[in-house]
């Protein structure tokens, strides 16, 4: 659709303060306006495009489908502006960059190579929170995510950046002796379990396998799963690239692995413009990721 046939950027000003405020009145005082304008305007709204935005049927004003519709489009669109206006202004040049990696990924992966972006990028100031929550990425807010899933998170880009899969794990001589090919007979073994919501207790719920019955189970921050599982105190479900090391010298096995196509660690972001900052960041981090 051409500029030239969007509805005016009044009325969708006085839409756009509606769906935030949810009612004419406090969308008037929010644009220091009276309600009968912004009651104008929705009007004028509908009438342009041709369409119902509202059920006025009962007491409150409600939004039908196609204002749902709008909302999401006009909330994208005023933020995309928004975004553009503080680049250009300079209002995003002093803000930190806020980057959300989930807990393990930030131990494991991120904070060993960080230095060598502070020596890169030392005008850079970093706000690194590592959670293990899907957080929301919205302008003035956190930039960049790093998720562990194939990808596909709806409204945001997302790119592959470590390949890998999952991995249930446990110390040879916990397992010795026992058929470890039939997952059913892992249920009497002691687990580990890294507290929270996490990549792995996300892939366990999403098999089936979180409310299987086990044998006890322990729930420890993530690095010290790890040293439990070295030390035979319990199986636990991890990444892959985490433990390769530790596969590949004998102090754990792998017992079950799941290779799914397109699994890893995720760079998302919002789409639209990137700031300075944020794109030296992904720069730094996909060379980081490739070496």
């Amino acid at each position: 659709m051409d500029w030239r046939d969007l509805p005016p950027l009044a009325a969708l000003r006085a839409f756009a303060a509606f769906v935030d405020t949810g009612s004419v009145v406090a969308a008037g005082q929010a644009l220091s306006v009276s309600h009968a304008a912004v009651s104008q305007q929705l009007r004028a709204l509908e009438a342009h495009l041709g369409v119902s935005l509202f059920d006025r049927s009962g007491r409150a004003i409600k939004l039908t489908e196609h204002g749902e519709i709008l909302a999401q489009g006009s909330a994208d669109g005023f933020s995309s502006i928004a975004r553009a206006v503080a680049l250009v202004t300079g209002a995003e040049a002093a803000r930190p960059l806020h980057i959300s990696p989930t807990p393990s990924f930030a131990a494991a992966w991120l904070m060993p190579r960080l230095s060598e972006f502070r020596t890169k990028h030392p005008e850079i100031n970093l706000v690194l929170n590592p959670t293990s929550d899907i957080v929301k990425l919205t302008p003035g807010g956190v930039d960049l995510s790093i998720r562990y899933g194939v990808g596909g998170w709806d409204g945001l880009d997302s790119e592959l950046l470590v390949p890998t899969s999952m991995v249930v794990v446990a110390a040879p001589h916990l397992v010795d002796g026992r058929d470890v090919s039939n997952p059913a007979n892992l249920g009497a073994l002691p687990w580990l379990e890294e507290i929270g919501t996490t990549e792995s207790s996300r892939w366990l719920t999403q098999r089936g396998a979180a409310n299987m019955a086990r044998g006890p189970v322990t729930q420890v921050p993530g690095n010290l799963m790890l040293d439990g599982a070295r030390d035979g105190q319990g199986v636990a479900v991890t990444v892959r690239n985490f433990v390769n090391a530790d596969i590949a010298a004998g102090r754990l096995i792998v017992l079950h692995e799941d290779a799914t196509e397109g699994a890893g660690y995720h760079i998302v972001t919002r789409p639209g413009i990137q700031r300075p900052a944020l794109r030296n960041f992904i720069r730094w981090i996909r060379k980081a990721a490739r070496a």
